[in-house]
């Protein structure tokens, strides 16, 4: 059964002003308490390194909101154990608005179906925020392999079972899963190699030692020329590589593999203070220079109420698990 992005994450410019009349009315509508936070810095924890592109968003999202509330909004990196860490010390932060996280695809889908016992329990221990960005992957080839299309890379690969590798940041990571889902819905069987990061994987790629790559840093090398973006992954064309059709264009309907980063609070958050900072949050997200930011990155800006995201979130999980248990990756 094909997974799909809910309608609401589509892009548009009528989905941005809709979310931004929505965010009016609900932002006049919020009790005086509300409206009066913050009253001191609110610090975003990160889970993941310094310079990674979960950092960058959270820093460009930081600027909008500090100026939106006057406040400092402070980046706080707490990397470990695949996100786990920084995602746990958030989940057993009190409930005031003034810690939140960056969650993602990884911390939040994917680790309840690889990690055997999890330090949080993700429905119940996060109050959902916002989406905030999608990164999609670019389906790349080297130019050793004899396809320029989507639908050549398949027949190929169905053709040569087992002849191509494709490369990833790691076991268990959405580029894997994105590639073992590829390999479901395609028919294929492109055997998968685990890199410790995906900086050792285009290397690697460029050498011609892996042929295949689900991948979002390597638009430089595609432009060059170096290697070669048959189709996006996500529900529509990055503005950074606009001629490269999504898999749907390129004869895979149904086939969606992205990444995502959203905003939580710890459990418990008021009602009033919830709805303040998704609507401040949705402002952000949908301004033109945050937009134009996460294109120029490769990244897609996206909005939600809480209500969606977490609707979001329920779908991406039992869509992760499925991909998890038909590729046998083993549990931690």
């Amino acid at each position: 059964m094909p997974f799909r992005t809910p309608p609401l994450f589509q892009p548009g410019r009528r989905a941005i002003c809709s979310a931004l009349a929505a965010i009016s009315l609900l932002a006049g509508a919020l009790p005086a308490q509300a409206q009066e936070w913050p009253t001191r810095p609110v610090r975003i924890v990160v889970a993941y390194p310094v310079g990674g592109a979960v950092d960058i968003v959270t820093r460009a999202l930081a600027d909008k909101l500090s100026a939106q509330w006057g406040q400092p909004v402070l980046v706080d990196n707490k990397a470990g154990a695949g996100g786990l860490i920084g995602s746990d010390g958030v989940a057993k932060s009190p409930a005031d608005g003034y810690t939140l996280l960056m969650g993602t695809v990884s911390s939040h889908a994917i680790a309840p179906a690889v990690y055997r016992k999890m330090p949080y329990d993700v429905a119940a221990d996060f109050s959902a925020i916002s989406l905030v960005a999608l990164t999609p992957y670019i389906i790349t080839v080297t130019p050793e392999v004899p396809a320029r299309t989507l639908r050549e890379l398949i027949a190929h690969a169905r053709a040569n079972p087992d002849k191509l590798n494709f490369g990833s940041s790691g076991t268990g990571t959405t580029p894997h899963l994105a590639g073992e889902l590829f390999n479901t819905q395609a028919g294929v069987r492109i055997h998968h190699v685990p890199y410790k990061g995906s900086a050792p994987m285009v290397a690697d790629l460029l050498g011609g030692q892996v042929q295949v790559a689900f991948d979002n840093t390597v638009i430089p090398q595609i432009k060059a020329g170096k290697l070669r973006g048959l189709a996006v992954t996500g529900p529509a064309r990055l503005a950074a590589v606009a001629d490269i059709p999504t898999a749907a264009e390129a004869g895979l309907p149904g086939y969606e593999a992205v990444g995502w980063m959203g905003l939580y609070a710890p459990p418990g958050l008021p009602a009033a203070l919830r709805s303040k900072l998704a609507a401040d949050t949705a402002r952000a997200a949908a301004s033109a220079d945050f937009v134009a930011k996460m294109e120029a990155l490769g990244f897609q800006a996206r909005t939600s109420s809480p209500a969606d995201f977490d609707a979001y979130l329920k779908s991406e999980q039992a869509k992760w698990a499925r991909v998890v248990k038909d590729a046998g990756v083993p549990q931690e």
